[in-house]
């Protein structure tokens, strides 16, 4: 089936993506969407502007949009954009990233039904535990880029998501209700190598900018590398 996978560059939407591929499935297109808005409901993503890179690192064509972020306009917009591009790539289905949000796939799955589209959604409703270790296991390089939960402070940011990290986030679930994959937003990551990527990416600067509970790692400068 050929598809369209809603690209963040997170380890969610990359996921998703690779279970597809996985299947046999071919994912015609990534389609990163931008929000001019910061509280957007469903496409406010840290460095959303480096996905170019992991695009590269795939093969995989990259399609970028720039949305008002609006609630519900957004949807609106994402709706006239899929519209769009199912005429010209022929998509016959829509891969998201989706574990527990009942609004962002609704949503999605709304505009599926609509042009009579597969709503490709493996992670929904997951075991979160296993996931998390699945991508550990399968070698997927995801890096803490935000921080948005008590207990999750500025030594996250930066940080590859591996064993270590995983237990703190067990013990910060028991603690405090932080989510494992951060669903709820108590983090967002950045992918910097996965066994669909060709080169990896290196990130060669970056800063923190600290707020209260609130973290992000800029990205200012990042470059593929061949794998070894």
């Amino acid at each position: 089936m050929r598809m369209l996978a809603l690209f963040s560059g997170g380890k969610d939407s990359l996921y998703a993506a690779y279970l597809a591929i996985k299947e046999g499935h071919e994912v015609v297109s990534l389609l990163s969407l931008e929000s001019e808005r910061d509280d957007s409901y469903m496409f406010h993503i840290p460095n959303i502007n480096l996905t170019s890179f992991q695009a590269e690192a795939l093969g995989i064509p990259l399609i970028k949009r720039k949305v008002r972020g609006e609630k519900e306009k957004e949807v609106d917009e994402l709706h006239e954009i899929i519209g769009e591009l199912i005429k010209k790539y022929k998509i016959e289905g829509i891969i998201t990233g989706a574990i527990e949000s009942n609004y962002q796939r609704e949503r999605i799955q709304k505009i599926a039904d609509y042009y009579g589209i597969y709503h490709y959604a493996p992670l929904w409703k997951i075991n979160t535990l296993k996931y998390m270790e699945d991508l550990i296991k399968n070698e997927f390089k995801a890096v803490i880029v935000s921080v948005s939960a008590l207990g999750l402070d500025e030594s996250f940011l930066g940080a590859i998501i591996n064993e270590e990290i995983l237990d703190k986030l067990k013990n910060l679930n028991k603690k405090y209700g932080v989510h494992l994959a951060g669903e709820g937003g108590e983090y967002e990551t950045f992918v910097i190598d996965s066994p669909i990527f060709t080169k990896k990416l290196k990130i060669e600067k970056s800063r923190k900018k600290i707020e209260n509970l609130n973290g992000i790692l800029i990205i200012d400068s990042i470059k593929l590398e061949n794998k070894l």
